[in-house]
């Protein structure tokens, strides 16, 4: 089988669109779509079918999109075996990062990869939601992400996770609070509090509404905020309470304290396609953000 008509049918298992994969990877989608019609016919099944006015795979399709992204993971171990040659990786890794994954992470990865000669990171924060993670591995070497302990994990036939840490979600209390000077917090304590919350499907929102159903509190949320930032100066303002991440959040202006009984934290992870780590350069990104992982949580 052709290995750039498999390069384009597992873009189009990630993308999910014949337009995305031309633009991905500077194609007409017409040219798009002749290569996956010749690889349907070189295969002798269908790949595709209609969805309205687009195209989905077929469960052939799927079946073969996980076995080209192994075809392709060994065509770049073939290439990393010329790099694993050099005696340090080289080349640039492409890394995204929820921005207060950055916040926390980043500063020290960024002075880690300077000692690395002849490596350099390209990064950019994004916004992201679970479900938005395995798209963005086509764009990305690796990406951080996180999620609620009781989210489902990612799939592990086309995608490899490393943990990087689990942290502690907090609640975050003004100066003052009667609660304050607590050492944990009983959720059924905070019922009648404002909460600032995150937006409907990241993993702070999951946590809060998985500890309503658990404890039967069902928080009032006044505010939705992404920003970490932005939350820190409304709690310390008298604005509301907050769930925040543990070793995230330093502020002076707030107390935080563990909720009881329950356990509530977020999993951060980096993720990227399989095969990917072959690469030394990724790798040694990789070994790097666990080691500042380790580094923040021993603090």
């Amino acid at each position: 089988m052709d290995i750039r008509r498999l390069r384009v049918l597992r873009e189009f298992a990630d993308r999910g669109t014949v337009t995305a994969v031309a633009r991905a990877l500077s194609y007409t989608p017409s040219a798009v779509s002749q290569q996956l019609r010749a690889l349907q016919a070189e295969v002798g099944v269908p790949l595709t079918e209609p969805a309205g006015r687009g195209l989905r795979l077929t469960d052939a399709g799927r079946a073969l999109a996980v076995r080209a992204d192994e075809v392709l993971a060994a065509v770049d171990g073939a290439e990393a075996v010329l790099d694993s040659y050099r005696s340090t990786p080289r080349g640039t890794v492409r890394i995204a990062l929820f921005p207060s994954g950055a916040l926390l992470l980043l500063p020290g990865v960024l002075r880690r990869i300077g000692r690395e000669h002849g490596m350099g990171l390209e990064c950019r924060d994004i916004d992201m939601t679970p479900p938005e993670v395995p798209a963005l591995t086509a764009d990305f070497d690796v990406v951080v992400t996180h999620r609620d302990d009781h989210a489902e994990s990612f799939d592990p036939s086309r995608l490899e996770v490393t943990t990087l840490l689990r942290e502690p979600l907090d609640v975050a209390l003004p100066l003052g609070h009667p609660l304050a000077e607590r050492e944990r917090i009983e959720l059924t304590e905070l019922a009648a509090e404002r909460w600032i919350g995150v937006d409907v499907g990241f993993p702070v929102d999951d946590v809060l509404r998985s500890l309503a159903v658990r404890t039967g509190v069902r928080p009032q949320v006044v505010q939705r905020i992404n920003d970490f930032r932005v939350t820190e100066a409304l709690v310390a303002d008298g604005h509301g309470v907050a769930l925040l991440p543990r070793h995230t959040i330093d502020n002076p202006r707030l107390v935080l304290r563990p909720v009881a009984g329950v356990r509530a934290g977020r999993n951060v992870e980096a993720v990227s396609r399989r095969g990917a780590s072959v690469r030394p350069a990724v790798r040694a990104v990789l070994d790097i953000l666990l080691a500042e992982a380790a580094a923040v949580t021993s603090e």
